[in-house]
């Protein structure tokens, strides 16, 4: 659900209202983050919140897919995690009291809304539930990073360009034909969510064509044969 960007939904109200960690606050305490927060509407492209600048809150996806990337020692990016609606952002670095590691930005139009910082210390310090939610959620984003990790050390490319284009269906689902993946992403994005080349990405998308498994068609991606692409991915069915 699209709003205007001076609009706020109601969390009580919110499509991922089961889903998101917010959510699991009791409702007291949602409704004092519903009192406080501040919904932005942000186009295609625009940042979220910058690398390297210091958090004042976090963020809650309301709608649209965001991308987290982070900026090389030689100035490629490097995205981190695919968002979409349900999602919170931002909050490691404030917890830590860090900088932010990576930008948010918009991989289309996106609705989001913003927690000031000194309300969400004070919901964790006095809601169980949002608490343990949120270790639960620090512990799932450490186990993603481990294993992607140990990917990145021991599995060819092939399997890992594979085993992304499944990440991707699962984060984002399909269009209604039941193949499309729901989101346009660039070979060079593609390739940074693997972790290669853009050209090894290139050619690796026109031989997974030529084998059946998807189809091309500009930055549309068709998934036209999961069973082998998961074996390609050398993942358990």
């Amino acid at each position: 659900m699209k709003l205007p960007s001076n609009e706020c939904l109601d969390c009580h109200h919110c499509e991922h209202h089961f889903t998101s960690l917010l959510c699991s606050a009791k409702d007291e305490n949602l409704s004092e983050i519903d009192n406080y927060k501040v919904c932005n509407f942000y186009r295609k492209g625009q940042v979220i919140f910058n690398e390297g600048s210091y958090p004042f809150g976090i963020y809650c996806i309301n709608s649209g897919k965001i991308k987290l990337s982070h900026l090389g020692d030689d100035g490629k990016e490097q995205i981190i995690r695919l968002l979409k609606g349900g999602d919170v952002i931002g909050y490691r670095a404030l917890l830590s009291g860090d900088r932010y590691s990576a930008s948010a930005i918009a991989l289309e139009d996106a609705n989001v809304c913003f927690i000031p910082k000194d309300l969400f210390v004070s919901v964790l310090k006095k809601d169980a539930g949002i608490s343990f939610e949120m270790m639960k959620l620090l512990s799932n984003e450490l186990h993603r990073a481990e294993v992607k990790l140990t990917h990145l050390a021991q599995k060819p490319v092939r399997e890992r360009l594979a085993e992304t284009l499944l990440f991707i269906k699962e984060t984002y689902g399909c269009e209604p034909d039941g193949t499309t993946l729901n989101v346009r992403l660039s070979r060079e994005e593609i390739a940074n969510l693997v972790g290669t080349a853009t050209e090894s990405t290139i050619r690796l998308l026109s031989e997974f064509k030529k084998d059946g498994m998807i189809d091309l068609e500009g930055k549309k991606i068709k998934i036209t044969n999961s069973k082998q692409l998961l074996r390609t991915a050398n993942l358990q069915d």
